[in-house]
């Protein structure tokens, strides 16, 4: 097997797409993943949004593949801090169960530290929900640490939709 990561082009959006859904789902079940998907996950469909950011220059869509299937995505967008400095932060990140622990991943998170980097970017952030420690262990094995906690108190009655958040 033959695994890489590339920068995602026009023809790769529909898998894109459906891979930023199947993220969407599964981290929906996770502790906290329920108000972090009616919070800060893409909206659903993915797909106008994700066509936005394939022409912005400030964000990096990047597909991961085995054997030239498109089998997992990242991407990662620079924000501008108050400083000036820039902040590259990894929006969405997902390899299909099938195809996690042969290196996918890690080929798409070197792509997403380099292109940082080449942007001149001064730190690269991610979001790792409560008890996923393999994701935790995954980016850590990158250089990537904690470096805020968010905590949250559910108040009344869960909404339809919110599911908790933890």
């Amino acid at each position: 097997m033959e695994e890489r990561a590339r920068p995602a082009g026009p023809a790769d959006l529909d898998a894109v797409a459906q891979l930023v859904e199947a993220c969407a789902a599964e981290l929906r079940t996770e502790r906290g993943g329920a108000l972090w998907a009616d919070r800060e996950s893409r909206a659903l469909p993915p797909g106008p949004g994700l066509a936005a950011d394939l022409v912005d220059p400030t964000v990096r869509i990047i597909v991961g593949e085995v054997d030239d299937l498109v089998v997992g995505t990242a991407v990662v967008r620079c924000e501008e801090l108050r400083t000036g400095d820039r902040l590259a932060v990894v929006t969405d990140l997902y390899v299909e169960p099938d195809f996690r622990e042969l290196g996918v991943g890690e080929a798409m998170l070197g792509e997403v530290v380099a292109w940082a980097e080449a942007q001149g970017c001064i730190g690269l952030d991610a979001v790792a929900l409560p008890g996923m420690r393999e994701t935790k262990n995954f980016f850590e094995s990158f250089g990537l640490v904690a470096r805020a906690i968010v905590v949250h108190r559910r108040l009344g009655p869960p909404g339809e939709g919110s599911g908790g958040g933890g």
